[in-house]
């Protein structure tokens, strides 16, 4: 089906991402996912190529657009590759929102010139060891100093995604006592530089896909952090989330659709090639009906993915909405991939193919940012249940 949210400054950007990836990503990959991650200056690459900053305001050294068609671009290219670029999805698609919505001018001024050139690459800590998706049970606390000028964080997070290697991570935090009459409020966001004492990356966790993104349990012992360095309001962190959460759910949805299209032409490409009683698998009528039904699949996750972005580049993407569209291409996204692997036999199970990577690599995603349960619950709530 024709798609209609690109236009040529998208092909144009598209064109330098493929010969990007083909020139200084696919050569050094398996090297990135045997040490768990790209090293840090590839970073630094992608910023020299406007990737990390193009939704920065020019002001700060960015590419001065709102439009997250770009993200898009990147998630189509490296599926197709059978490639990742790390955290950038994490750095760009969760982070910024934070900063562009919620920062003082001093400091975005600190922070978004390197933030585009991959000089400062951030994370965000919302997990816990005991708390997932219920947010509000955050138990790692900041307690302001006697003199006010620092707070003293205190906790443990997990299951952060770039946490390894940033610089800066936004950290959910309570900085009031638990109230169980209002459990949402007292939670602060607070932006900690990782060479603060008392801040220690734990255990590198090893994933079952996504081997060339880290993934670390992070502790805070005591961790100063200066006032200057909350974001937004002491207090309001829970509002902050739930605003920016959307936005996460999103770009969730755009690799569920590359990654899912990817894995339609890889199997396109394989059961023609490959030859089973003298004849290409693509020729047997089972081959041809399971393709058809991954196509059908494809492009009704491409354009439910379409029509998200082009609300959302108009700000009118709801959290309910953005709840659907995870839940509706994550769970088809992996039903595609799981056949279009059954289509590759037993080579669809060895990781030098790119679709056994995509395999692995989209099973989390019914996963992260809310689970598929949680989003059936937010979606509920709308419809009043």
């Amino acid at each position: 089906m024709q798609r209609t949210v690109f236009g040529e400054d998208h092909e144009v950007f598209r064109k330098t991402i493929r010969d990007f990836i083909a020139k200084e990503v696919v050569p050094v990959y398996p090297e990135w996912e045997k040490q768990g991650h790209p090293p840090r200056a590839f970073y630094n690459r992608l910023g020299e190529l406007g990737v990390l900053g193009i939704q920065v305001p020019e002001e700060y050294g960015g590419g001065g657009t709102d439009d997250i068609t770009y993200s898009l671009v990147i998630a189509e290219e490296t599926a197709a590759a059978g490639v990742s670029f790390g955290s950038q999805s994490v750095h760009t698609n969760l982070i910024l929102p934070y900063l562009l919505e919620y920062t003082s001018d001093e400091q975005k001024q600190r922070w978004l010139p390197g933030f585009c050139s991959g000089d400062i690459m951030f994370a965000i800590a919302m997990t816990e060891p005991g708390t997932g998706s219920d947010l509000a049970n955050i138990a790692t606390t900041a307690k302001l100093s006697a003199d006010g000028s620092h707070y003293v964080v205190t906790g443990a997070k997990t299951f952060i995604t770039g946490g390894a290697l940033a610089d800066r991570i936004l950290v959910v935090c309570r900085t009031t006592p638990f109230d169980p009459e209002n459990r949402r409020a007292g939670l602060s966001i607070l932006v900690v530089d990782t060479t603060a004492e008392g801040f220690a990356v734990g255990r590198k966790l090893e994933k079952i896909g996504l081997a060339a993104s880290d993934t670390a349990e992070l502790s805070f012992d005591g961790v100063k952090v200066p006032v200057e360095d909350l974001l937004g309001n002491e207090g309001d962190g829970f509002s902050y989330l739930t605003h920016n959460l959307a936005q996460e759910r999103l770009a969730i949805a755009i690799g569920a659709a590359a990654s899912s299209a990817a894995a339609l032409q890889h199997a396109l490409a394989y059961t023609k090639e490959r030859t089973v009683f003298g004849r290409s698998v693509a020729s047997f009528q089972n081959s041809k009906f399971v393709l058809a039904e991954c196509s059908a699949d494809v492009e009704a996750i491409v354009a439910m993915t379409d029509r998200a972005i082009e609300l959302h580049n108009r700000g009118e993407l709801t959290v309910p909405d953005a709840a659907r569209v995870k839940l509706f291409t994550t769970e088809t996204a992996g039903r595609v991939i799981d056949k279009c692997l059954q289509l590759h036999g037993g080579y669809g199970y060895i990781r030098e193919y790119p679709i056994a990577r995509l395999y692995a690599d989209t099973r989390v995603s019914r996963i992260y940012g809310g689970t598929n349960e949680v989003m059936k619950t937010i979606i509920a709530k709308d419809l009043q249940l």
